[in-house]
């Protein structure tokens, strides 16, 4: 049995090989553009385990080596610090080191998400940038409107478009506003086209992912999109131990400075998933507005910590009961006030 690192690139792989005592018995780099060799290469090992990082285009890789590997690890990049923090970096030495790493089975793994998860969070993530695309383009065309002190709220329902229509404006500004409605109402189709596809895929969904679904959504504050973003980027709630470990990875969790005994609390991480994190802010919003209990504890917090920790602070709480109800599929009961 031999170890393979691989250091993945856009047009390269630097593979670097050890053996059980961690001694380089070979290295090569290789094409990303000729997948055939990189067969022949890893056929002509015998057996072999292979480590890769999760970078954002391991997919391709993992799909032509899973039948080759006798084992096939996906390393977690932020917690191999190692080739980061190392003075002499290269790819061949962090090949090497990934294979070094694989040998004395000491790899911290990153999650593989499922083929389904994988298209989930493809779909949910689309969504979300077409939404930021047609809400930039409707902030340029009030921009517009903002030099003749036209713009008006309702200008994108069926009156202010009457409105935007007649309204007296420069012959550029005209040409330009005209191009930018054909933007928008074109990110509108592909915005109703990806919902329409998200809901036939939540109809596809197997009887423990319908569960999740109806149990996320019976807590306030918590719709379809939400529902969504969580199940795309948490993927599986069964690979965390703890609540304490869903708050981390979604980035929520306070960071603290200890030294002389003294510990200085520090703002939260923001590490993992930024939609995530987006999803939750926002369902907290809405959850203190939608619930008299939870408003409360917002006020109780707003006032100690100022609105915006206070919101975060109701976000992490959310996810918590958010992880509860998605473990047990029970729906969720609010405390008796």
């Amino acid at each position: 049995m031999v170890y393979v690192g691989i250091d993945l690139h856009k047009k390269t792989i630097a593979v670097c090989v050890v053996d059980q005592q961690r001694r380089v018995i070979g290295r090569k780099t290789l094409l990303c553009g000729e997948p055939a060799k990189i067969v022949t290469f890893f056929r002509g090992l015998g057996e072999f385990q292979a480590v890769v990082e999760a970078t954002a285009s391991y997919e391709w890789l993992w799909r032509l080596l899973e039948p080759l590997a006798d084992r096939l690890v996906l390393a977690h990049p932020k917690k191999l610090r190692v080739i980061a923090e190392s003075r002499r970096k290269s790819d061949k030495i962090d090949a090497q080191v990934l294979a070094e790493f694989l040998a004395r089975d000491e790899l911290p793994e990153s999650y593989r998400p499922t083929p389904r998860q994988r298209q989930h969070r493809v779909l949910v993530r689309h969504r979300c940038y077409i939404r930021r695309r047609a809400a930039a383009t409707k902030v340029k065309i009030r921009r517009i409107l903002a030099d003749y002190n036209a713009d008006r709220p309702d200008l994108f329902r069926a009156e202010g478009l009457e409105y935007l229509a007649r309204v007296k404006i420069a012959p550029a500004d005209r040409f330009v506003i005209d191009q930018l409605l054909d933007e928008w109402e074109h990110q509108v189709k592909q915005l109703r086209a990806v919902e329409q596809r998200l809901k036939e895929f939540a109809n596809d969904a197997s009887a423990a992912e319908a569960e999740a679904r109806a149990a996320l959504r019976s807590i306030p504050g918590v719709g379809v999109v939400t529902v969504d973003v969580v199940l795309s980027e948490v993927a599986d709630i069964r690979r965390f131990r703890s609540e304490k470990d869903v708050i981390a990875y979604a980035g929520l969790a306070p960071g603290f400075r200890e030294s002389a005994g003294k510990r200085q609390a520090l703002a939260i991480s923001k590490e993992g998933s930024r939609l995530l994190r987006w999803a939750l802010i926002e369902a907290a919003w809405r959850l203190v507005r939608l619930t008299r209990r939870w408003g409360t504890v917002f006020a109780n917090l707003s006032q100690r910590r100022g609105r915006r920790k206070a919101i975060v602070a109701i976000a992490r709480r959310l996810l918590t009961v958010m992880v509860a109800v998605w473990r047990s599929g029970v729906r969720y009961r609010p405390a008796a006030v």
